[in-house]
């Protein structure tokens, strides 16, 4: 896995990504302590207000950004985007007022709506060969992975010495430096389709993505991660503290344990997907998370939540990972980045949707129903998607193209009837099992 960070631009591109991640990681432990001096014990109100606001700025950002992107070269927006990061990063340690925050993490929140798409979307450019794409995939889940473990240590060692203020510094240094990196490196930047307008470009990703088959089943998929995913986050913390009566540590240990599992599969997936399909692979996953979610109403001790949490880490991940190689056989390299975005809003939408969900359940009705219920919404997620993504789902198709002219320069030789790599496009706007093509 690490023999492609002997490729220049991807290895920037990495080692941006791994340091603004810690930057972030550090601003979430900051944010949670500035909630606190802001608000007292009304901080989780402020800070379940500003998750809202991120999964609100996410789902309604990206799409948008993703059309202005097409106009912009991809390094100066990814630089710009960061720079603004890093602006917000700078004014969050002087806040007085809760809403000031809310205000911060939205345009904070709304960059990072911009940045991550554009930036997910270079990748497969940079590394076009499938192989080293995988892998690539599988070195981010693993940064995701490090830094959700590390971030807090060392916020934790780095509060011994400083105040809490402070650690937005290392937010600031995290967004400067990855900008700093994409400065070093030369980026494609497809070429727009100028004809567009705006609301066509706003919403090409998101038709694309409906209008594929493998993707709609990519829809279902995530809501059926966002199901498990929320029941760890939300829960973990109820069920170790409130369930079984221990400490703040058996509950960081319980969510490590669910990012080793997240790690274990990411080591393993490259090789794992040279044998088996995505769509094997991400049922296999979300098959995983349903089940270890049934399975929880039955938990009856810490021991037992651990191995629980490192198999659903292990679902999660196996899941997750595959999901940029179907969005990479999708796309033609320019609608790339809006595909991207289309996938960061639907997947947040999810999350919009499943951690809300989890907490309200989980109060009212206890952890054991609410296990249940998401494990009841990830299985029927799982079952709409094992159908309405085919199992025989070839890169090449044969299709028809009944309108275009036979001199048109996408027919070759004037045969309407031909077969390639088949992606929705200007030329391709439906599946070929629809009566038509232009």
């Amino acid at each position: 896995m690490l023999e492609i960070l002997k490729h220049r631009t991807y290895r920037h591109l990495f080692l941006a990504q791994l340091i603004a991640l810690i930057g972030t990681g550090l601003a979430t432990v900051a944010l949670g302590l500035l909630a606190y001096e802001l608000a007292g014990a009304d901080a989780g109100s402020v800070l379940g207000t500003a998750l809202a606001i991120k999964m609100i700025a996410f789902v309604a950002i990206a799409p948008v950004a993703a059309a202005f992107a097409e106009r912009v070269p991809r390094r100066a927006m990814l630089i710009s985007l960061d720079l603004v990061r890093a602006g917000v990063a700078v004014l969050l340690p002087f806040v007085t007022q809760v809403w000031q925050v809310y205000v911060l993490i939205f345009v904070l929140q709304a960059a990072s709506a911009g940045f991550t798409p554009a930036f997910q979307a270079t990748i497969p450019d940079v590394l076009p060969d499938e192989k080293q794409y995988t892998r690539a995939l599988s070195l981010s889940r693993l940064a995701y992975d490090l830094e959700s473990a590390l971030s807090p240590m060392l916020a934790a060692a780095l509060l011994t010495l400083i105040s809490f203020h402070s650690l937005f510094a290392g937010t600031v240094f995290g967004f400067l430096a990855s900008a700093a990196l994409v400065l070093t490196v030369t980026l494609p930047s497809p070429k727009p389709n100028t004809a567009r307008g705006i609301y066509e470009r706003t919403t090409r990703g998101l038709r694309i993505y409906l209008a594929t088959p493998r993707l709609r089943g990519l829809l279902a998929l995530n809501l059926a991660i966002a199901a498990a995913s929320a029941m760890v986050i939300v829960n973990t913390v109820v069920l170790v503290q409130a369930d079984f009566g221990l400490g703040q540590r058996e509950t960081a240990l319980a969510l490590t344990a669910y990012g080793a599992g997240s790690m274990t599969a990411a080591l393993g997936l490259p090789r794992l997907l040279d044998k088996f399909s995505d769509r094997q692979a991400m049922l296999a996953g979300t098959t995983t998370l349903v089940a270890g979610l049934l399975l929880g109403a039955a938990v009856a001790s810490y021991g037992v939540l651990l191995i629980l949490w490192f198999a659903l880490g292990l679902g999660y991940s196996l899941a997750m990972t595959p999901a940029g190689r179907l969005l990479r056989r999708s796309s033609q390299p320019e609608d790339r980045p809006a595909l991207f975005a289309a996938q960061f809003a639907l997947s947040h939408a999810c999350w919009l949707i499943t951690y809300p969900l989890s907490g309200w359940l989980g109060a009212e009705m206890g952890l054991a129903p609410t296990f249940i219920a998401l494990g009841v919404i990830g299985a029927v997620a799982v079952i709409i998607a094992s159908r309405v993504w085919p199992a025989d789902d070839p890169d090449e198709i044969e299709h028809v193209h009944a309108t275009l002219a036979p001199d048109h320069p996408h027919l070759a030789g004037g045969n309407k009837r031909h077969r390639h790599a088949f992606v929705i496009d200007s030329h391709h706007p439906e599946w070929p099992n629809a009566p038509a093509l232009r």
